[in-house]
């Protein structure tokens, strides 16, 4: 069998490429995915080997994409809990027509009026679900997201639903301050404004923000956190810092006043069992699916274009050459899938 799969050959440079279609293991799955989400933070990295993005050591070629969902097309003989024709959460799989992956690792989607492409964005989910409950939020606390990226629109979301208020957002572009204001928050400001931090203060009673959840992965945009955070408040370190340019005086701003530094990476998660602050992917993404079915969770307004995996070049040279790229852009496999 020949599928498709997304391949970065060199800086800057994607193209679809056929690819040989392997049997499972016995303990493994074949999926055929129907969606793949882009994470444009982390692909762009990759795509430009940014510090600290692997291709940054281990250089190209690389193959993008963690976030997808599709359909179980074989099972390996010792899979017991999987069946031809399950609906899936598939992570870590890449932008591919077909993943292989251990059963184990695979979530089957037990409700069926969820839509496979809002189930693509589960893994992507988790990151922010993470990044909130890592905060240990209270109900009534204050909270600031700092940037509107896939993962800060999702993070403004979850954080309404634990129970925080007022929800402010950080973030230069006026049409994603706007649709922040649309998923809940309270106040959405731009970063860039002389008066900022004293907008952010007042929105807060004066006082800061109780949380933060860090999501630019800009040194400079913790810099800024820092200072609007209210004393003895917590900073989740969601986005990837990549590049420190920015001195940051850890006295005057983190020791002295109180603040914690949280990290917030999804290798951080607990493994097999979930705790408070560290709930397993598994589980995150049954919460995930649980609140798009209540319709208390929304992925369609974070959607700025379906493409068809023929078009990856171009995205990606989007992703590297705009200063703004699209919120949310989905791979639909549908064709491919079916080709193969």
């Amino acid at each position: 069998m020949i599928g498709h799969a997304v391949v970065i050959e060199s800086a800057g440079q994607a193209i679809l490429k056929a690819c040989d279609i392997a049997s499972p293991k016995a303990d493994e799955v074949l999926v055929a995915n129907d969606y793949s989400v882009i994470s444009a933070g982390t692909e762009l990295a990759i795509l430009v080997a940014k510090p600290n993005a692997y291709t940054h050591y281990k250089g190209f070629p690389a193959y993008p994409g963690y976030s997808a969902a599709g359909r179980v097309v074989a099972v390996g003989e010792h899979v017991e809990h999987l069946k031809i024709d399950d609906r899936v959460v598939v992570a870590w799989g890449g932008h591919r027509s077909h993943s292989i992956r251990k059963a184990s690792d695979l979530l089957k989607i037990e409700d069926d009026t969820i839509d496979l492409l809002d189930a693509a964005f589960a893994h992507i989910a988790s990151f922010p679900l993470l990044g909130v409950r890592k905060l240990r939020l209270e109900l009534g606390e204050s909270v600031m997201i700092a940037g509107m990226g896939i993962l800060g629109a999702f993070a403004v979301q979850f954080a309404s639903l634990a129970g925080a208020i007022p929800v402010i957002v950080s973030e230069p572009d006026p049409t994603r301050r706007a649709l922040a204001l649309k998923l809940g928050a309270t106040a959405a400001f731009s970063p860039n404004e002389p008066d900022f931090v004293d907008k952010v203060k007042h929105a807060t009673g004066g006082h800061g923000p109780k949380a933060v959840i860090e999501v630019t992965g800009s040194a400079k945009a913790l810099q800024q956190a820092l200072e609007y955070v209210a004393w003895e408040g917590r900073v989740s370190l969601l986005g990837c810092t990549r590049v420190s340019d920015v001195p940051i005086d850890f006295y005057k701003y983190v020791h002295k006043r109180g603040i914690s530094l949280i990290g917030a990476h999804t290798f951080t998660r607990a493994k097999t069992e979930s705790a408070p602050g560290r709930w397993t992917e598994h589980d995150d993404y049954r919460t995930f699916l649980k609140f798009v079915a209540a319709g208390k969770v929304q992925t369609r307004p974070l959607i700025s274009e379906i493409v068809s995996p023929e078009d990856a070049a171009d995205v990606y040279t989007r992703l590297a050459t705009n200063e703004t790229v699209p919120l949310g852009i989905v791979f639909d496999w549908k064709k491919f899938r079916d080709k193969a």
